[in-house]
């Protein structure tokens, strides 16, 4: 009889309930229980868990290994989906094996050279991927200089933390004054230069902005699959443009993508970025880690989550090719129940360290194949 699968996601989006139903209802019909910690209790990814426990807060890297290793040897896990503290776990990869836990991520030097981001676009260009103009600014005249730099030559300026995820602190630059314009709709994205200027000259802590052009539409987000011998098995774009989202296997995105992943050990899941400078693409951003949309791929009769976790578990799926690309659709969100608002820190373990049983996780509300996909549901267009 095959055993059941375990398997732990650490402090993930609430995307990734996607992810955790893929899980079950893998194609190799075998029973997969999920484990999920989070530091919110209201986060959804608790609710539609197995099991599930509060993190303990103001750990420091080390000490978080020290939890997550003790959570893997408790819980009996056979796979980890590590995205908090994704450095320091995997530069102990060693010694969550010796607990009977495989790492479902990339190499320790594939994660250094992805978290800056800097570094990244200088690794990248190194192998033959274009990318973008940049320049790394760390006080307000190096601001200015590359603002008007970019300007010259034609560009809208914008700006990003120089590590950091999920376009926090994504900012574009703008040369009109404040007006009501900007406190009427809904927030934009735009902010004054004079003001950002003025923000860097009275900052107190360090500053670390990426500086580069706005790039265009469409973006296409490459989500790979690749084994720790460097083989990619699978890689489909997906293609983003307004409302309108889609797939692709162009080889002016999937080429580039290859290169990176399989160029730099990013193995298991890993998520690619391009967006076009003129007519070309270039590179935008580089996750060591599975998009929120992953689970989009489900749309093209690909099963993306449960691939890898086969991989990890060294039962190697071999190429994963979609039988077919699914047709254009849009995200929407919809409802996912939530677990008991009473839950506190000290709840999801018993006196013995066992942790919280919650309730099966409902159904999704929605038709199935738009469940399986979006950061809601899918919808075609």
């Amino acid at each position: 009889m095959v055993s059941r699968v375990r398997v732990w996601l650490n402090r993930t989006y609430a995307e990734n309930v996607f992810f955790m139903d893929q899980l079950r209802r893998n194609p190799s019909d075998r029973a997969v229980e999920i484990h999920a910690t989070h530091g919110d209790p209201d986060s959804p990814v608790l609710a539609a868990a197995d099991t599930a426990a509060l993190e303990p807060e103001g750990l420091s890297p080390a000490g978080y290994v020290e939890y997550a290793l003790d959570q893997c040897a408790r819980r009996g896990i056979d796979v980890f989906v590590p995205r908090l503290h994704q450095s320091a776990i995997v530069a102990h990869r060693a010694d969550f094996a010796a607990a009977g836990t495989a790492l479902l991520a990339p190499t320790p030097q594939a994660v250094a050279v992805f978290e800056d981001k800097v570094t990244a676009y200088e690794a990248v260009r190194s192998v033959g991927v274009p990318v973008p103009p940049w320049f790394r600014v760390r006080t307000a005249d190096e601001l200015l200089a590359a603002v008007e730099e970019l300007e010259a030559d034609g560009h809208r300026a914008c700006f990003k933390p120089a590590s950091g995820a999920g376009g926090v602190g994504f900012r574009m630059i703008t040369r009109s004054p404040f007006s009501l314009a900007q406190l009427s709709g809904f927030p934009s994205p735009y902010v004054q230069l004079d003001l950002a200027v003025s923000a860097l000259r009275e900052a107190e802590e360090p500053v670390d902005l990426m500086v580069m052009p706005r790039l265009e539409q469409p973006e296409v987000s490459v989500d790979c699959l690749t084994g720790p011998d460097n083989r990619v098995r699978l890689m489909v774009g997906r293609t983003k443009n307004g409302r309108r989202r889609g797939f692709t296997l162009d080889e002016r995105w999937l080429e580039p993508a290859r290169l990176i992943a399989e160029g730099f050990g990013l193995h298991y899941l890993s998520n690619i970025q391009f967006r076009m400078l003129g007519d070309r693409p270039v590179l935008l951003d580089v996750n060591t880690r599975a998009a929120g949309g992953l689970h989009q791929l489900s749309l093209c009769g690909v099963n993306a989550p449960w691939a890898a976790v086969q991989l990890a578990l060294g039962e190697d799926p071999g190429r994963v090719e979609p039988p077919f690309l699914g047709q254009d659709y849009a995200v929407v969100s919809g409802p996912r129940p939530l677990g008991p608002s009473t839950l506190t820190e000290q709840e999801p373990e018993d006196s013995e360290g066992a942790a919280v049983c919650l309730p099966a996780p409902a159904a999704p509300l929605a038709a199935p194949a738009a469940a399986a996909a979006g950061a809601g549901a899918a919808l075609p267009l």
